[in-house]
């Protein structure tokens, strides 16, 4: 068996497509879809490139983007006040801050302060919370994009065992979580957990979002399951060029599966397309239903 691979790429130029029609109807109804994001100048040229391409993909989709550039000075006071600023600006429909900040400034004091019904990246902790009851949320976008692209494989979660390894606050947990509310079986485990390789080998879906490369093996997943590797890690090649790869072996992993998605070119761009999801959903210009909605599998 050679597993299918789930192309995050095309999957997320699917969702586009549906969210530049959402956007519109939005804005001919008179709403006004605008993300404002806040960026510390830190002298990191990829950072500005990645707030530049955000950009140039929203106007592409017909959404507003406006940068806030602040002094890699900044404090935060200045930080906050800037969120705090925005979260009462009616024409500000979206708002993220992009990370790392500055040393000594508590991301998690920041986030905390974006209003909820802005939290396009869904870190707040009321979002986060609202994911834990069930009410209609902002999910971070990197567990809403594990979620879209498992049911883009037209694999029934419910009654399915899920094996989510890794347990961070934005990634792990929230993934472990909107798997639950699809009604899967969910274990929640770590790089540390004893006997880590036989629940690997129960899983009906195994998400890797361990940050190790190479953790989960070939002999480690159940013939047929769905794999969806969300690490990102840099290591060097044989021939000492530096590669991404994900968290799974995947030459190995991919000839036992039935579903896989890449490193890069799987969680990623579905990220991307997930918080331009939330913006559209955050203007009013997408429904529960059409957010819970998934692209049909080819």
């Amino acid at each position: 068996m050679t597993a299918r691979i789930i192309d995050g790429r095309a999957l997320a130029e699917a969702y586009r497509a549906r969210i530049a029609g959402r956007v519109a109807a939005a804005r001919a109804a008179g709403a006004r879809v605008r993300l404002d994001a806040v960026l510390v100048e830190s002298g990191d040229s990829a950072a500005r490139l990645y707030a530049d391409n955000q950009k140039r993909t929203c106007e592409a989709l017909g959404i507003e983007y406006r940068l806030h550039l602040l002094p890699g000075t900044a404090g935060f006071d200045e930080i906050a006040g800037r969120v705090l600023l925005l979260n009462l600006d009616e024409a500000v429909s979206a708002i993220m801050v992009h990370m790392p900040l500055p040393e000594g400034v508590d991301a998690y004091r920041v986030q905390r302060l974006i209003a909820p019904e802005k939290d396009v990246e869904g870190v707040n902790p009321a979002n986060i919370g609202n994911i834990v009851y069930g009410r209609s949320s902002l999910a971070p976008c990197t567990a809403l994009a594990t979620v879209r692209m498992i049911q883009h494989t037209g694999v029934e979660l419910r009654g399915r065992v899920a094996v989510v390894v890794g347990a961070s606050d934005v990634v792990g947990k929230p993934i472990a979580v909107l798997l639950m509310r699809e009604d899967a079986t969910v274990v929640s485990c770590n790089k540390w957990t004893p006997g880590l390789e036989e629940l690997c080998r129960g899983a009906d879906v195994l998400v890797a979002a361990a940050g190790v490369p190479g953790l989960i093996r070939g002999e480690m997943v159940k013939p047929g399951a769905v794999v969806i590797d969300v690490g990102v890690n840099r290591v060097q090649g044989p021939d000492g060029t530096m590669r991404t790869v994900g968290d799974a072996d995947f030459d190995a992993v991919r000839e036992i599966a039935g579903w896989i998605s890449p490193v890069p070119g799987g969680v990623g761009p579905m990220t991307v397309a997930m918080l331009l999801t939330n913006v559209a959903q955050a203007a009013g210009g997408w429904s529960d239903a059409d957010s819970g909605a998934a692209i049909s599998p080819p």
